[in-house]
């Protein structure tokens, strides 16, 4: 009754939605912690972390040779960013606020934001720290060179945005079975630690173990991208089509189970549990 509405155009609403992303993912950054830097730091921490154990495994038990021509740890990193970009985003997305959130209360804000928000925030914090972990390695190790750097930072987009179809879907599903959704979401992070194709090449397996791995879209991501990452690898048993599809379907669907969820989901559900 005594709300004033405000005529926008599009743009200008165009405007108004970025910039409410835009401080949503500022909000999503500093969330878990009171300086932006540190998330940044944590989340290269763990990158350095992966690399490190990947590189003392592969050490262990004789693995090196499997492995592509060139820089050992390039290849470790081509296969690791991806997937910590995939996972995470996953993880944002899908715990990104519903209908029934606190901050749904306030009238600019709607699902949409919280997703958008959720997922930019994620690929800020994995891109940065990717370009500071490739430039401490390139300036204190040993110099780098990157075949395609534009294409291989696409297939790190197309991980990420594969990685938003999922969490879409789980988004959608989490009202109505979020345990069923906390438990697939650990189950999907931790077989992707092998089903996703970054602890070996895709071009040395055989044609019964390709069957096991390539209904991954990130399998194909990764491999596609140690093609571009790598001036002597070719890529035979991926492709770049179907990631991108299966992100699209993912996408479409989780928007479209989002939309009915929101339509249908009542605080008094999670009173009940």
């Amino acid at each position: 009754m005594f709300e004033q509405r405000v005529h926008r155009s599009k743009f200008a609403s165009a405007i108004a939605i970025g910039e409410l992303i835009y401080h949503s993912a500022v909000h999503s950054i500093r969330v878990s912690h009171r300086h932006a830097l540190w998330s940044i730091f944590i989340n290269m921490l763990q990158a350095v972390i992966f690399v490190l154990s990947f590189y003392a495994m592969f050490e262990i038990l004789g693995m090196r040779r499997n492995a592509i021509r060139g820089d050992f740890l390039l290849y470790l990193m081509s296969g690791i960013f991806l997937y910590m970009t995939h996972v995470k985003t996953l993880g944002a997305v899908a715990g990104a606020g519903t209908a029934t959130s606190p901050m749904m209360k306030h009238a600019p804000m709607n699902t949409a934001v919280l997703i958008g928000a959720a997922a930019l925030s994620t690929l800020y914090i994995q891109i940065l720290s990717l370009f500071l972990i490739l430039f401490v390695y390139h300036v204190a190790f040993t110099p780098i060179t990157i075949d395609q750097p534009v294409y291989a930072m696409g297939m790190l987009l197309l991980a990420w945005f594969t990685g938003i179809g999922v969490g879409l879907v789980l988004l959608s599903m989490r009202p109505w079975a979020p345990q069923f959704v906390s438990v697939f979401s650990q189950v999907y992070q931790r077989a992707n630690m092998i089903a996703s194709g970054k602890m070996f090449v895709a071009n040395s397996l055989p044609g019964y173990m390709v069957a096991m791995f390539d209904w991954n879209p990130l399998f194909h991501a990764i491999d596609q991208c140690r093609g571009f990452v790598f001036l002597n690898y070719t890529p035979h048993n991926s492709s770049i089509a179907y990631p991108l599809l299966v992100g699209v379907g993912l996408c479409m669907l989780g928007l479209m189970g989002e939309f009915y969820t929101r339509r249908h989901v009542s605080l008094s559900w999670d009173a009940k549990r």
